[in-house]
């Protein structure tokens, strides 16, 4: 990939940085399309069509590498298919059902929990030491996330009145939070075939909701514009972002890598103000300084363990 999308003069860190770049806005992409998509496709059917589509595209992509390394991969068959489960079916699941609920700008910002997410379930599961920075860092971001969650209002604190959607959304960034910190045990083999085993598992577990879904009659056939945003979202955030952020972290390893998430929300915020209209309020800056503020104060922190 390096080969052939080079470009003169930038090196290894200007190429990582322009690839991790475009990660993080086709990320934020998601937050636009699971609005754009209310009412245009169920969402456990696009949940389905997503990964079918990339399932496609990783045939073509990534089947040497899958014959490959399938050897090493077949023993923990099992554990990979719960990660497809969790990292890629619920995440998804519970994303798209929160869209119907919330705005753009809010599934932007609370994604943006999702480092200090990872760096809570790294301590409690793997006792990782933690400094005071970073412990600020989280208590930032975590006022951040209420601050959404509650429309900046203290009465709807007061009454635990929390929008319905970015309660799923905080489930949502919890389960990939997890998946994130099992790829710690990820084996020794390309992340092409690991990512296309991934797929496989999403594709498999989808089908029982999908089958929910019709059986319960909430079934909802893609329209013209439903489908066109079902392949941008395959195509964006799903397919080449993977690629990208693969990219990326090839070039520069995963913990520099890993701050480029932070532009989610700043991304997704803009293009929902920009494409959607959606009113950006006093309460959504100050939520998106306290969780960027926090995640930097966080990385910070960790830096100088």
């Amino acid at each position: 990939m390096m080969n052939k999308f080079s470009i003169p003069g930038l090196g290894t860190t200007g190429h990582a940085y322009i690839f991790l770049t475009l990660t993080t806005l086709f990320w934020g992409c998601n937050a636009v399309f699971s609005r754009m998509a209310v009412g245009e496709v169920s969402p456990l059917l696009l949940v389905t069509l997503r990964w079918t589509f990339v399932l496609v595209m990783l045939v073509v992509l990534a089947r040497k590498d899958l014959v490959r390394d399938w050897p090493k991969l077949k023993p923990r068959l099992g554990y990979f298919m719960i990660m497809g489960a969790c990292g890629f079916t619920g995440f998804n699941a519970l994303f798209y059902i929160a869209a119907h609920s919330t705005t753009a700008v809010n599934i932007g910002i609370i994604q943006g929990a999702m480092p200090i997410i990872v760096f809570l379930a790294s301590f409690l599961l793997f006792k990782t030491p933690v400094t005071i920075q970073q412990i600020f860092g989280v208590l930032l971001t975590i006022i951040g996330v209420v601050l959404v969650t509650s429309a900046g209002s203290f009465e709807t604190l007061k009454n635990l009145a929390f929008n319905d959607g970015d309660i799923l959304l905080l489930i949502a960034a919890t389960v990939y939070g997890l998946y994130t910190v099992a790829l710690k045990f990820k084996p020794d083999v390309s992340a092409l075939s690991f990512f296309a085993v991934l797929a496989i598992a999403a594709f498999i577990t989808c089908l029982p909701l999908l089958g929910y879904e019709a059986y319960v009659g909430q079934l909802l056939m893609p329209t013209t514009k439903g489908w066109i945003l079902i392949a941008a979202i395959a195509v964006l955030p799903s397919f080449i972002a993977q690629l990208t952020f693969i990219t990326g972290v090839t070039l520069i390893g995963p913990g520099r890598a890993g701050v480029f998430i932070n532009l989610v929300p700043i991304f997704a915020a803009g293009m929902a103000v920009l494409f959607l209209s959606e009113p950006f309020e006093l309460y959504h800056g100050a939520a998106l300084a306290f969780v960027l503020g926090g995640i930097w104060l966080a990385e910070r922190g960790k830096k100088s363990t």
